[in-house]
C-alpha cells in the first residue's frame, strides 16, 4: 500500500493552464474523492497520477517515491475507467487473466489471483461467462476484478459508476466501500455526483476551473465551507441562496435586509464585518423551522412540491432567480399556489462576501 502525494502540480495544454498548482498529501489506505463540475480538472488531475497524463510542473509522490518520470504500468496503480472496456469475445475468467497473462505472469499465481478477485466481488458464478450476459452491475465488478488482480497499491476509479440505473449505483457504492475495508488500500474515485463522495468518501477534494477550493470530511465540507461555492456545491437539494443587504452592525454582529422578502430582517454573528454592504445569507432546506420558531420569518408561495415518502420538498420562487427550497414533514398540508411560511434559525446560517467568502 502507498500514500499518494501532490506537489504545485500544473498542467498545461499549449498556453492554456488547466490545472493551477495542486498539493495534496493522501494517506497510506485513505478513500478520497475529487469532486466538481464537468471541466473542473478532476479527471485530469487522476490521470496524471496514473501517468496516462504528462504533468507540466510540479511532482507527484506514490509510497514516497517520484513518479513523474515512471511509466503507468510501473507506478503501482491500477484504473477502472467509466466504460467497462471488457473483451467481448473472453469470459469473466479470461478478462480478469488477461493484462497478467500477457506480462508472462505464473500460471497458478494467475489463477490465485483471479479466484480471490472473484470471491471479494462475489462473481465465482460469472467467470465462464462473456460479457453479454451480464448486467451493467456485473460488468462493473469485472471491470473493478481487473485491477485488483494487479495487487495495486493504489486504486484510481474516474466515474466508475456514471453508466449505470440509480438502484445500481446505489448497490455498486455500498460494493465499492466494502471493498475498500475489505483491501485497505488507497483509493481515489472522480466522480461528479456530490451523494457519492459523501457517502464513500474519508476525505474530499473539491475542485474548480482547476483549482481545488476545499478538502476535508464530508461533513466538514456540508457544514464548514470556506466558500459560497462549496457550500452550494456540496449538499442534495443545494443551499439555499439570499441576496441580503447589511444595514446596521456592531463589532462581531450585522443586521440583514433580505432583500427579495420583503425587507425581512436578520441579525447575524460574524467573523469579520465585510467592506461592502450587499451580501449573499445561505440556508440549507433542513434547517427551516416552522413559522415563530425562527430568528426571521418568511413567507413563500409555493410553486412545486415533492414528496419523497417521509420527507417533502416545497419549491418557492421557480420562475425567479432566487429559488429557495424548503424540507418539510411529510405529514403537512401544502398546496401548489398557496403559501408557507418558514423561519430562518440564525445559528443555522451562513454568509458570504460578494467574492464568495464565508464570512460567518
Amino acid at each position: 500500500m502507498a500514500g499518494v502525494t501532490l506537489n504545485n502540480v500544473i498542467k498545461r495544454y499549449g498556453q492554456v493552464q488547466v490545472i493551477h498548482g495542486a498539493d495534496l498529501d493522501i494517506q497510506d489506505g485513505e478513500f478520497v474523492v475529487f469532486v466538481g463540475p464537468s471541466g473542473c480538472g478532476k479527471s485530469t488531475l487522476l490521470r496524471m497520477i496514473a501517468g496516462l497524463e504528462d504533468i507540466s510542473d510540479g511532482e507527484i509522490g506514490i509510497g514516497g517515491t517520484v513518479v513523474n518520470d515512471v511509466e503507468p504500468a510501473d507506478r503501482g496503480t491500477a484504473m477502472v475507467f467509466q466504460s467497462y472496456a471488457l473483451y467481448p469475445h473472453m469470459t469473466v475468467e479470461e478478462n480478469l487473466s488477461f493484462g497478467l497473462r500477457m506480462n508472462g505472469n505464473d500460471k497458478a499465481d494467475t489463477n490465485q489471483r483471479v479466484k480471490n478477485a472473484a470471491q471479494v466481488l462475489q462473481i465465482e458464478n460469472l467467470l465462464e461467462r462473456r460479457p453479454k450476459q451480464l448486467s451493467g452491475g456485473q460488468r462493473q465488478r469485472v471491470a473493478i476484478g481487473r485491477a485488483i488482480v494487479r495487487n495495486p497499491e493504489v486504486f484510481l476509479f474516474d466515474e466508475p459508476l456514471s453508466n449505470l440505473d440509480a438502484e445500481l449505483r446505489v448497490q455498486m457504492r455500498v460494493e465499492i466501500a466494502r471493498l475498500h475495508s475489505e483491501l485497505g488500500v488507497t483509493m481515489i474515485y472522480v466522480t461528479h455526483d456530490q451523494t457519492e463522495a459523501m457517502t464513500l468518501a474519508d476525505r474530499i477534494v473539491v475542485l474548480r476551473d482547476g483549482r481545488i477550493e476545499q478538502i476535508g470530511s464530508p461533513l466538514e465540507l456540508y457544514h464548514d465551507p470556506v466558500n459560497q461555492f462549496v457550500a452550494g456545491f456540496m449538499g442534495s437539494p443545494k443551499m439555499n441562496f439570499m441576496a441580503a443587504e447589511i444595514v446596521d452592525h456592531t463589532a462581531d454582529t450585522v443586521t440583514l435586509s433580505l432583500a427579495n422578502q420583503h425587507g425581512a430582517r436578520l441579525a447575524l454573528p460574524v467573523k469579520q464585518i465585510p467592506s461592502t454592504t450587499h451580501v449573499t445569507l445561505g440556508v440549507r432546506p433542513e434547517h427551516f423551522l416552522p413559522a415563530g420558531q425562527g430568528d426571521c420569518d418568511l413567507n413563500l408561495k409555493v410553486d412545486v412540491i415533492e414528496h419523497l415518502g417521509a420527507t417533502t420538498f416545497i419549491y418557492s420562487g421557480t420562475k425567479t432567480d432566487e429559488q429557495l427550497i424548503v424540507e418539510r414533514d411529510e405529514s403537512e398540508n401544502d398546496d401548489i399556489g398557496g403559501a408557507v411560511a418558514a423561519a430562518i434559525p440564525a445559528g443555522r446560517c451562513h454568509l458570504f462576501d460578494e467574492q464568495g467568502k464565508r464570512l460567518t
